[in-house]
């Protein structure tokens, strides 16, 4: 049985694969837009990294440090479908992904240093066109932006996730991985209060605020993707203005 992830990401590929599926307007006056085959193809890699890097399979955990961000939507995606476990609660994990690895492990007690309490820490870039790290990594982090590029874009996982396996580790609650679309995303901001209708409509367009934390740009992205939508995801800094909703053509913000 194939898992949630797995069947979303098939979708995305398949249907109206060249139609925008995740827009990104970042500082500096960022604009990334990936349709559903580019944003495949970045999780493909990614999940490739993972699976053939890093022994990344079902039930491995993935401390995921980075904020609401196009390149956090990847690292989940990626994890999800090699049917690993998301960690967003700060706690313990196999494997940690993060923008500031220099502080990698400062919050466990199992050793000292960068990537203490962890098998193996991936540096995450966030600028938009870093090819590599911006300066010195400490000794054994993965650089996320060196590495990616030459895995392959297209996933076949090595061992079978099950739907019962834990997919998601939230402060004082988790969903497993065949909760993701039917709990996780349902729960999710687009799912209740303004904005619910453009949420829940078929391949709706809609704005998703960085500054709402990671989990909450994960349940709407999941649950307007589901549906055959596509995400225009702001970070804090940038002013949402009416020139912007109507170009993206975002509906319900």
């Amino acid at each position: 049985m194939s898992i949630p992830a797995m069947n979303l990401m098939t979708a995305l590929r398949s249907g109206h694969a060249t139609s925008p599926r995740l827009t990104w307007y970042g500082p500096d006056s960022e604009r990334i837009e990936l349709s559903g085959r580019v944003l495949d193809n970045w999780v493909a890699k990614t999940a490739n990294l993972l699976q053939d890097e890093l022994d990344a399979g079902p039930g491995i955990s993935l401390r995921l440090e980075l904020p609401a961000h196009w390149k956090s939507l990847v690292w989940a995606l990626a994890a999800w479908q090699l049917g690993m476990e998301l960690v967003l609660d700060g706690g313990p994990a196999d494997l940690l992904a993060t923008s500031s690895p220099e502080d990698a492990g400062s919050a466990d007690t199992a050793g000292d240093g960068a990537g203490a309490g962890f098998d193996a820490v991936v540096a995450v870039p966030l600028a938009a066109l870093a090819m590599r790290w911006p300066g010195t990594l400490p000794p054994g982090v993965l650089d996320y932006a060196a590495e990616v590029r030459s895995h392959g874009d297209v996933f076949m996982p090595y061992a079978e996730a099950e739907p019962g396996l834990s997919a998601l580790r939230l402060p004082g609650r988790g969903f497993s991985h065949g909760e993701l679309l039917t709990e996780f995303a349902a729960a999710g901001p687009a799912a209740d209060g303004e904005g619910a209708e453009a949420g829940h409509d078929e391949a709706a367009r809609i704005l998703v605020r960085a500054a709402d934390g990671l989990d909450a740009a994960l349940a709407e992205a999941l649950g307007c993707w589901d549906r055959g939508g596509s995400i225009v995801l702001v970070h804090p800094d940038v002013e949402v203005t009416e020139h912007l909703l109507q170009n993206e053509r975002v509906r319900g913000a």
